[in-house]
């Protein structure tokens, strides 16, 4: 028997689709018609700002260097266009993933190699998440391109292409536009190729041509529509036909979402599939946020043996599940340790659909396949009322002794009473990650949750540039960020930015003295930090320039005064408050995951 997220399983083909996440994006259609702008205007600096504005960048994020300056120039020149200047390039790439998380896409300004090199590492991270991030590189003048010259932030070759050649495995699309005369068909399909694919994409910018007028950039840009993908209407009525006799065979089948929901835009169409035939559906880690909590079939997080309660024994006993989006990596399957097997599984990628050990269909959309299958299905709620008779309701910690140490679980059960719709969630990676996927999210103002997290690439300290980039996008809604004194020590200096731009989030930062998440996979002495003054950090970058508050607690007093007093009197202000917990206090899932982690790290080689 084929097994699915085990070790004997095959790697998931990658079936990323080129659709526009749920975003401003999606609005790149036909509007007022083309109109001639002035010869100031009509420059290859000024098209990209107008360009970036009209697919729904209204922010970039950027470091300044010699090579970028005139391009920002002509950048911040467009009305429509703010420019966050950020501390470092790699916060600049995690901002503009954040961003593209809420918008839909995301762009960053960094400078030639030095630049690009620091922000690559965001770059990867954005193209695990399968998110459209424009990564903008100001390069060198034209006239230095196929000389024998040494460049200046380079390692010293007189080869400029190290930063492109990097660039190349973790984007979709790479232009250098070196010559004004292509410049304007190499920029539109970088945009439009970012979008279909939903992966960043590198645009490097010769210093010297920002500036320079041409005839194609002489109008308005004729707002393009990108041709919408369609799924192959004979394969995707044999994909309907052979789905819908695996799931009305079986006696108790159940749903489970996965995160390329987003890249698919499926998440509608997943939620009208499991009102129409009645099976219970569960999300995977990284999909939560991606269909509603509130919703009456709802059975929580599918995480193998770090679930929500009851979810994985209703999910793995099923005789079918229908998985939308997934990915099976060692962490979402727990070391490789899911009991699923692959002839009970129906895999729906964003343009695959694949039953069982076969039969497999191409080029058809997600969204479509699961809007044609709710209308075949019998209805079925059998495993949802197994759910119901097993399901017992969540404990509550236990109640705090006044002045007893805080725990986490008590921190946790008062960030659950502070969300509404017009909050966010950002969960950093470690512990934050289990104790905010144990959050109910309530019902927002749009179809599908504010959560965030970056599960695939795992990158510590992306949460800090992530919230600048978030905060930015979600306006007027207030981000709750949940950081370990870990990551944030790898990028703290952007809150800098965040009190410069009047961000409100308020940040947790839960000081544990050490990265608790790698101590639970492999201890040693090299997972122990050194302790910081972290409020007094933030007064220091505060600087009393701005809005910003701070606040040290110890106990759920002092955690509830504080908490009052962010979401009160310093509701406009950025509210920081560092949460002192015990060492070696950690959820339960993480004990539970960082055992079976570290088994899977630990495997011997095979046999030669």
């Amino acid at each position: 028997m084929d097994s699915i997220g085990s070790l004997d399983s095959t790697k998931p083909a990658n079936n990323d689709v080129g659709n526009v996440p749920n975003g401003t994006a999606s609005a790149i259609k036909n509007s007022l018609p083309a109109t001639a702008i002035t010869s100031t205007e009509a420059t290859l600096g000024r098209h990209l700002a107008r360009r970036l504005v009209q697919v729904g960048v209204t922010d970039v994020f950027s470091v300044p260097g010699d090579f970028n300056l005139t391009l920002l120039d002509h950048l911040i020149a467009e009305p429509k266009l703010t420019n966050i200047g950020c501390c470092n390039e790699l916060n600049a790439g995690y901002a503009a993933d954040g961003y593209a998380r809420c918008r839909g896409v995301g762009a960053c300004v960094v400078t030639f190699t030095v630049g690009g090199l620091s922000v690559i590492n965001a770059i990867a991270g954005a193209y695990s998440e399968n998110l459209p991030v424009i990564c903008i590189v100001g390069g060198p003048n034209t006239n230095d391109f196929g000389t024998n010259r040494i460049l200046h932030h380079t390692i010293g070759l007189p080869d400029f292409s190290q930063e492109l050649r990097c660039f190349q495995t973790v984007t979709c699309y790479q232009a250098v536009v070196n010559n004004i005369e292509d410049a304007h068909e190499m920029i539109d399909t970088a945009i439009s190729t970012c979008l279909k694919e939903s992966k960043p994409v590198y645009i490097s910018i010769s210093c010297n041509l920002p500036g320079i007028p041409h005839p194609t950039f002489s109008r308005e840009p004729v707002p393009f529509s990108l041709s919408p993908r369609l799924s192959n209407k004979l394969g995707l009525e044999a994909a309907v036909e052979a789905a819908a006799a695996f799931l009305n065979k079986a006696v108790k089948p159940v749903m489970v979402g996965g995160p390329k929901l987003r890249v698919a835009k499926a998440s509608e169409a997943f939620v009208e599939l499991a009102d129409a035939c009645g099976y219970p559906f569960a999300v995977m880690p990284s999909a939560k946020g991606l269909v509603p909590e509130y919703h009456p079939h709802f059975i929580g997080t599918f995480w193998g043996a770090v679930s929500t309660a009851f979810c994985a024994e209703i999910v793995e006993s099923a005789d079918a599940y229908l998985f939308a989006g997934p990915i099976f990596n060692d962490y979402s399957s727990v070391g490789y340790s899911l009991l699923l097997k692959k002839e009970k599984a129906i895999i729906v990628q964003p343009d695959r659909v694949v039953i069982s050990n076969g039969p497999a269909f191409g080029c058809i959309l997600m969204k479509d396949f699961l809007t044609a299958l709710a209308k075949r299905l019998e209805h079925n709620n059998t495993a949802y009322e197994n759910y119901a008779r097993i399901f017992v309701p969540d404990g509550k910690p236990l109640k705090a002794e006044p002045g007893e140490p805080l725990r986490v679980n008590i921190l946790f059960k008062h960030v659950q009473e502070m969300l509404s719709g017009e909050t966010a969630v950002i969960a950093e990676t470690g512990d934050s990650w289990f104790n905010c996927q144990k959050l109910k999210l309530p019902k927002g103002c749009g179809f599908v949750d504010r959560y965030e997290f970056q599960m695939q690439y795992g990158s510590i300290g992306w949460s800090v540039g992530a919230t600048l980039g978030y905060a930015q996008a979600v306006r007027p809604k207030r981000v709750i960020s949940c950081i370990g004194d870990g990551s944030f020590q790898v990028t703290a200096q952007d809150v800098s930015t965040m009190i410069r731009n009047e961000q409100n989030p308020i940040i947790f930062l839960i000081n544990n003295g050490g990265y608790t998440i790698e101590v639970e996979i492999h201890d040693g002495p090299y997972n122990v930090i050194k302790n910081w003054n972290y409020t007094a950090l933030i007064d220091a970058i505060h600087n009393g320039d701005g809005k910003c508050w701070t606040s040290k607690v110890t106990c759920e007093e002092e955690l509830t005064e504080a908490i009052q007093t962010a979401t009160g009197e310093k509701k406009d202000c950025l509210c920081f408050i560092e949460v002192i917990v015990h060492k070696d206090d950690t959820s339960k899932e993480l004990l539970e995951w960082g055992s079976r982690v570290c088994a899977a790290n630990s495997r011997p080689p095979n046999p030669q």
